[in-house]
């Protein structure tokens, strides 16, 4: 089997995890793209590895090395990418996510990041602290399913925020966004009427600029690369800990930007 062949199982996840590491669609994939193309010119790039730890050490490695400047930051992957990264130390992202939400066993994100046991337990610790100084919100979870509903609103309150209302339908989460404006949506895909919560969101983003989780089991249908697809999502079932921590960065890049802009509104007014 070709190395093509090993690591291609691996490439859709790879890229949510680069979308969630830069804080865009265009930026992770952009990311991952380049990865590739270095590979493809010289193969002896790829780390002697089982594939899926050589295919994200690879991307590190490659990552840290072509973005550890700020100013080359927004220049290659966008403003929002850099101060992202300019906020949390970049070791310390990379070491939360892979194993919160690409779950990897520490032993094995220490081997992605080249470094020993005892520093990932140091990065997950200094990662956890920093996302968890994020703001309270108000949320508004699109899902038919009461159980998962029901998780859902106890692992929200787990990290400080609130939920406004559960809705079940396409129509349920129109009313609930237009009378208390959330401050983070979470969307099933498909709604208990047949709906679709990816166009219940897109109607709500015509009038509010809110953060969006969509929660769905078929991750595979919407990371196609064919049209615009969500940068952050939830694959069911999930694990408590990835969820928590997918929450944690949509929040943090949502605070960032929120930020900068209030500061450029600052500037000009």
């Amino acid at each position: 089997m070709s190395l093509a062949e090993h690591i291609a199982p691996h490439l859709p996840n790879l890229r949510r995890f680069a979308r969630l590491l830069t804080g865009s669609q265009r930026a992770g994939d952009t990311a991952v793209a380049r990865l590739l193309e270095a590979i493809v010119a010289d193969a002896s790039v790829f780390p002697n590895l089982p594939p899926r730890i050589g295919l994200y050490q690879c991307f590190l490695s490659s990552f840290t090395t072509r973005f550890e400047d700020p100013a080359a930051q927004a220049e290659e992957i966008g403003t929002t990418a850099a101060r992202s990264l300019a906020a949390l130390p970049l070791q310390a992202r990379q070491a939360f996510l892979l194993v919160s939400v690409e779950e990897f066993e520490r032993s094995e994100a220490a081997l992605i990041l080249e470094v020993s046991e005892g520093r990932i337990n140091d990065l997950l610790e200094q990662a956890s602290k920093e996302i968890g100084r994020q703001i309270a919100t108000d949320v508004l979870i699109i899902e038919d399913e009461p159980l998962i509903a029901m998780d859902l609103e106890r692992m929200l309150r787990d990290l400080g925020h609130r939920v406004t209302s559960v809705a079940r339908t396409h129509k349920d989460a129109l009313k609930a966004a237009t009378m208390q404006k959330p401050g983070l949506v979470l969307a099933d895909i498909r709604l208990a009427d047949g709906s679709s919560g990816l166009d219940a969101v897109n109607d709500i983003l015509g009038t509010l600029a809110v953060p969006v989780v969509f929660i769905t089991a078929y991750p595979q249908k919407l990371m196609t690369g064919e049209r615009p697809e969500p940068t952050f999502l939830i694959t069911k079932p999930f694990r408590e800990d990835a969820v928590k921590a997918i929450i944690s960065q949509v929040l943090f890049f949502d605070q960032q930007a929120r930020r900068r802009t209030n500061g450029r509104s600052a500037l000009t007014s």
